[in-house]
């Protein structure tokens, strides 16, 4: 068996879910436009530069979610995995994860963006696993607030190792391990794995996987993948 992983936003997703999600509560009157945009906006970018304070972050994107019940939580992100979720995801990926389940890889998705943005696009993807940053609860309220280790940047390598570890298993167990992303903030989980591709990506990581000679794919294009890069 091996080990397949992907990062969720801007690789399997040609968008971000965590940043389209403050746009979609902007959207839908939920919390105040000029400033709840402002700060998405702001955040995105040392995200994107490399410079983000996640707990400043988690802070910020999981308040609203302590604003509304879990059944209106869930009504409201029903009609975001239709309306915007459902557009990014393109054919490219879709054929990426089910190339690597047929060929019975252990497969998880690995994300910074919360389990209640991800799960249900991760559903949605086919993909049995999910590791992504953890959104804490209390009587089935969310609190606003993260519980544990955020999966971002280092934080993947302890969520995978932990997750790992439960079934008995570490990277080492896996003759083949791949990971694909689009981010410089993936570099410590790419560089542990026996195979990282780079997917669509940014400057920095693609200067470094030139660099290091990983493969450089896009998931961007219509045609399916039909082929797992060694």
């Amino acid at each position: 068996m091996n080990l397949a992983l992907f990062d969720l936003d801007n690789t399997l997703l040609a968008g971000d879910s965590d940043h389209a999600w403050g746009q979609f509560l902007c959207d839908k009157g939920i919390v105040d436009r000029v400033e709840y945009e402002a700060r998405n906006n702001a955040f995105y970018e040392q995200y994107k530069d490399g410079s983000l304070d996640i707990n400043a972050f988690l802070e910020f994107v999981l308040a609203p979610l302590a604003l509304r019940s879990r059944a209106a939580l869930d009504a409201l992100h029903a009609e975001f995995m239709r309306d915007v979720i459902l557009g990014m995801i393109t054919p490219a990926g879709e054929a990426l994860v089910r190339r690597h389940l047929a060929q019975g890889d252990l497969c998880a998705i690995v994300t910074a963006t919360n389990a209640f943005v991800t799960a249900p696009i991760a559903r949605h993807l086919g993909v049995p696993h999910l590791i992504a940053t953890t959104p804490a609860l209390d009587a089935g309220r969310f609190t606003g607030k993260p519980r544990g280790t955020p999966a971002f940047r280092e934080g993947k390598i302890a969520r995978v190792a932990a997750w790992l570890e439960s079934m008995a298993l570490d990277l080492a167990c896996f003759e083949k391990s791949w990971f694909y992303s689009d981010s410089l903030n993936d570099l410590p989980l790419l560089s542990l794995v026996t195979t990282p591709v780079a997917v669509d990506p940014d400057p920095t990581l693609r200067a470094h996987a030139d660099h290091q000679g990983w493969s450089v794919i896009s998931l961007r294009g219509e045609p399916p993948v039909t082929a797992c890069p060694d």
